[in-house]
């Protein structure tokens, strides 16, 4: 049986079948004890009437047979023959369960009865009956319990199949099933159960529409911006090639590349991860030495007028077999953001055996920004001009779709050192000089 609901469902049932068994025999014990005193109680009463009864008590009156042994001790003669054990019990009815015996003592004027009954008989009999109520209660708990388990089961069951199929569905695939229809679950649903799935493939086919429609919005408008952007691009380049162009010109046309190459890197990261989950860019072998240079020859322009040194430490040369243009954008993401930050000191990349590690020196973050930094367009100064907020979020979101986690480090004033790990599937050997 599948686990959640109906394994809980299971066990309420076992626990409720449990202490059932112990409510039938406690209580038919109780009973039975209860019934069997006050039968006996009851022979003892009325033997003893019918002796104080007959005329001229008398001793030869009392009843003596192999269940019922009488005693009469009389206050004007000698005492008779009486027990020890009977003697010193007190006045009323006293029963003796270790030996199988109820004894009745009643004081008058005349003299003093003992009654002694041998409850042997009496005892295996309502045994029996105890023993016998017992097995029929407890068939009757069972039989209920599992009729019930049964009933509950077959209505839980469909429920939890939509369950365990809403958790597997992925709506970021466009191929994922949806949840099932309910002809699937269960051959006469009831009608909650028939609701539930319906409301189910409602919001699924919602949700998969939206993300196609984000899907379709995304990849669209990354393709329209890319031209104009190119114009952009290729008139700054031609602008900053005169040499009669002004100084200041100049940082004007710098700015405007530098926010053309992060607009074309939001765009490249955009039409990666507005491509289908089973559609990836094409991979290939590349050299991830040579693509962090790049990335950093381009991130260069950034840091111009800035008191920060740019380093490459290159200990290992790694390669990959993935998209380049993946890792381009990411590792392309984590050096503008170094760069954004930090206003002076150092950015060092390390370029390791299994990941690419960068440390800056810049404004660093706090605990509580450090947790919500892979937020999009989260910012820890929401009204500073500096920076969009889904830099970090793009770089995680993409590590994580191609199995390279990203993890921060930082405190605020001494830096961040973002690391970014990978599996190399074809290695070359480290240490080689750049």
């Amino acid at each position: 049986m599948p686990h959640g609901l109906p394994r809980r469902i299971r066990y309420a049932f076992v626990t409720q079948g449990l202490l059932s068994v112990l409510a039938v025999v406690f209580g038919v014990s109780l009973v039975t004890l209860l019934t069997r005193d006050a039968l006996v109680k009851q022979r003892l009463e009325i033997e003893a009437t019918a002796f104080w009864e007959k005329a001229g008590t008398t001793a030869d009156r009392l009843p003596s047979t192999a269940a019922l042994q009488g005693y009469f001790g009389a206050a004007d003669a000698a005492a008779a023959p009486i027990p020890a054990y009977v003697q010193s019990l007190p006045a009323g009815i006293n029963f003796l369960y270790r030996s199988h015996r109820a004894v009745l003592v009643e004081r008058r004027a005349e003299g003093t009865l003992y009654l002694v009954l041998r409850t042997t008989n009496v005892d295996r009999l309502m045994g029996n009956s105890a023993i016998t109520l017992i097995l029929i209660g407890l068939l009757a708990v069972l039989a209920i319990t599992w009729l019930t388990y049964r009933k509950s089961r077959d209505i839980v069951l469909p429920i939890n199949r939509l369950a365990e199929d809403v958790a597997r569905w992925d709506p970021a695939q466009a191929d994922a099933p949806a949840p099932p229809v309910i002809s699937d679950l269960a051959a006469d649903p009831s009608r909650e159960v028939r609701a539930l799935s319906s409301a189910l493939r409602g919001l699924a086919g919602r949700v998969s529409d939206f993300m196609q429609r984000e899907r379709d919005f995304t990849r669209d408008a990354s393709h329209e911006l890319r031209t104009p952007l190119t114009v952009i691009r290729v008139a700054s380049d031609i602008m900053l090639a005169d040499p009669a162009m002004p100084l200041h010109s100049q940082r004007s046309l710098l700015r405007i590349q530098r926010a053309g190459r992060e607009m074309e890197a939001v765009i490249d990261a955009f039409l990666i991860l507005a491509r289908e989950s089973g559609v990836a860019p094409q991979s290939e072998e590349f050299d991830v030495r040579e693509l962090v240079l790049e990335e950093v020859d381009k991130v260069r322009p950034l840091l111009q007028g800035k008191p920060v040194e740019l380093h490459v430490l290159d200990g290992a040369r790694p390669r990959l077999f993935a998209p380049p243009q993946v890792m381009g954008v990411v590792v392309g993401h984590l050096l503008r953001n170094a760069c954004t930050f930090t206003e002076a000191g150092s950015i060092e990349v390390a370029i390791e055996a299994d990941g690419v590690v960068v440390r800056d020196t810049g404004i660093g973050m706090s605990s509580e920004t450090l947790q919500r930094a892979h937020d999009p367009f989260f910012r820890a100064d929401a009204f500073s001009p500096v920076g969009k907020g889904f830099g970090l979020s793009i770089a995680s979101r993409l590590g994580r779709r191609f199995g390279w986690p990203l993890t921060l480090e930082s405190a605020p004033g001494q830096g961040t050192t973002a690391t970014l790990r990978f599996a190399p599937a074809v290695q070359a050997r480290a240490g080689l000089p750049s």
